[in-house]
């Protein structure tokens, strides 16, 4: 028999079946299938409104599906459990403003597990990652928005999670960090860590293994980037996805 950790290595990082979503009477998600393999780095794009956020909720098990299954590592989601294998980056910033970055850090890593000279090497690795360590021992209250983001990201990483799962993680952000921050996440894949993201940026979205394009809750197209751009005759990802949502759209 198969230990649980033997399983872990053979299951996918995330496996969704015809996940379903309403809010009253509004369809959010409907019929979503979806594999992903670890070690990739997998973006939903999207508008806004699309579906997006509130898929990556369910995968974590912050929301439920109203039907299908979500398994994360072999495990059915939701699971207390295992909050401790993923990082999760929301849209909106849940810090603590009357801490500084560093209390900050040191509050979520503590809830992790990390302490004494483990926590603060991870302290320093991932504010370095986000160029937060000038920052570290200021108030939260008194950061930027961009700086709110980056000190949303360094506690994602924190606990060298498995798999990370973002939503717009560099809305806010300058160009020249955001260029540094997706190189590490690209290295991060490279080393076996899953990332989804969720993003309606199109160069950022040209830089993920595949992308899943969500318009009106559904799954519309799943492929690289360079599969979808050739399957749809477009020369780049923004008139793919026009394309590809008058099609939808016209079965609808």
């Amino acid at each position: 028999m198969r230990s649980m950790s033997d399983v872990s290595q053979i299951c996918p990082a995330i496996e969704l079946q015809d996940i379903s979503r309403a809010f009253g009477k509004r369809k959010v998600l409907s019929g979503i299938t979806l594999t992903i393999p670890k070690g990739e780095l997998f973006g939903l794009l999207g508008p806004s409104g699309s579906g997006k956020t509130t898929l990556v909720k369910i995968m974590t098990g912050i929301d439920r599906a109203d039907s299908g299954t979500v398994h994360m590592l072999g495990e059915t989601m939701p699971q207390l459990k295992m909050l401790q294998t993923f990082g999760y980056m929301a849209q909106s910033d849940a810090l603590y403003n009357e801490l500084t970055g560093k209390q900050n850090l040191a509050f979520f890593g503590a809830m992790f597990g990390l302490k004494g000279r483990a926590l603060e090497s991870r302290i320093q690795y991932a504010a370095g990652l986000v160029s937060l360590n000038e920052h570290l021992n200021v108030q939260t209250s008194a950061y930027s928005g961009g700086m709110k983001r980056r000190l949303s990201l360094a506690i994602a990483l924190l606990h060298e999670p498995k798999l990370l799962v973002l939503d717009e993680p560099t809305v806010g952000i300058d160009p020249v960090l955001r260029k540094s921050i997706w190189r590490e996440l690209v290295h991060l894949t490279k080393q076996g860590i899953t990332i989804i993201l969720t993003t309606h940026v199109m160069d950022e979205a040209e830089k993920c293994d595949r992308l899943g394009l969500i318009q009106n809750g559904k799954l519309i197209a799943l492929n690289t980037p360079e599969a979808i751009k050739l399957n749809t005759g477009s020369s780049t990802l923004e008139d793919a996805f026009i394309a590809l949502g008058e099609r939808a759209g016209e079965r609808e």
